[in-house]
């Protein structure tokens, strides 16, 4: 299950989150969507973590997960929400985006001690080009000529799922998965709770396709996604499971030329047939602990 099917069903689920936000636009804002959708998913989980009896952290260990959820779901997803909402073209934010894996390789190294072998940087790498190739906007939308404010905020998110996901590596690994969805969707839920009053953002019409995309999100994305998410971090290294995040654009935009239409051209082709051999290459090899022979 961890060689092929968990890694592939992740990139799957991660990635529909990008055609989730296209479906509720005008009709949901998205920190009220979000909320709803974190609390739900933190409710179900809390359930089922009950119903098996598991064991709930205290004191250090439970705002550990709070702030873990904060980082790796609320803020993340607020400031590219956000970010979008401003104006940011969907292409600057996936080129934005695509600096979340080698940041999380690069810090796995510093804090954990654990260093890129030469197939994750030469994967990293070609993966990184294919997503330029594939989403770089053209020359007149420079990304030097977008406005500050929202390309801050896209940052904000790429270093927020960065710090959120080597936290998963932390002392929060023992916590049983169930335990530590239900409150890092809370921790997650606060933050956007706290964005919506603060923009004043409480438009939700249930709608069929409404509550469609909220039912997905929480099934799809949260237990789904979120939870492979978590699981393949503890199982090997944060920078190899970052690495298939390169994926989850390339498979967004051809679900939106699948259901909205929207054209694909060879040089979007080109980049992702790169992506797609860069992260091949970069999951066939582990990072080797600094110190090892």
């Amino acid at each position: 299950m961890g060689t092929w099917f968990a890694p592939a069903a992740f990139v799957l689920l991660w990635s529909t989150g990008f055609i989730v936000a296209r479906a509720i636009a005008g009709q949901a804002d998205a920190p009220l969507f979000l909320t709803a959708r974190f609390a739900v998913a933190a409710c179900l989980l809390a359930v089922l973590a009950g119903r098996a009896r598991a064991a709930w952290p205290r004191g250090r260990r439970l705002a550990g997960h709070l702030g873990a959820g904060a980082l790796l779901h609320g803020i993340y997803l607020a400031a590219s929400y956000q970010a979008v909402a401003l104006g940011l073209s969907p292409g600057v934010m996936a080129l934005v985006a695509s600096l979340q894996p080698p940041l999380t390789a690069g810090l796995a190294a510093i804090c954990c001690g654990r260093r890129p072998g030469g197939r994750l940087t030469a994967g990293m790498a070609a993966a990184l080009a294919g997503v330029v190739l594939a989403a770089w906007p053209g020359r007149e939308a420079v990304v030097l000529a977008m406005p500050l404010l929202p390309l801050g905020l896209a940052f904000c998110a790429m270093v927020s799922i960065t710090a959120g996901t080597l936290a998963q590596q932390s002392a929060l690994a023992a916590a049983d998965l169930r335990v530590a969805g239900a409150l890092q969707h809370a921790g997650a839920a606060l933050v956007t709770l706290v964005v919506t009053a603060a923009w004043g953002q409480w438009r939700f019409v249930p709608t069929v396709t409404v509550l469609g995309a909220l039912g997905w999100s929480v099934a799809g994305l949260s237990l789904g996604g979120a939870g492979l998410l978590v699981w393949l971090v503890r199982r090997g290294e944060a920078a190899g499971t970052a690495a298939l995040l390169f994926l989850a654009p390339p498979l967004a935009a051809l679900q939106a030329w699948l259901f909205f239409g929207t054209p694909l051209g060879a040089r979007q082709l080109a980049g992702f047939a790169l992506t797609l051999a860069g992260v091949a290459l970069a999951r066939g090899e582990r990072p080797s602990r600094q110190g090892s022979k």
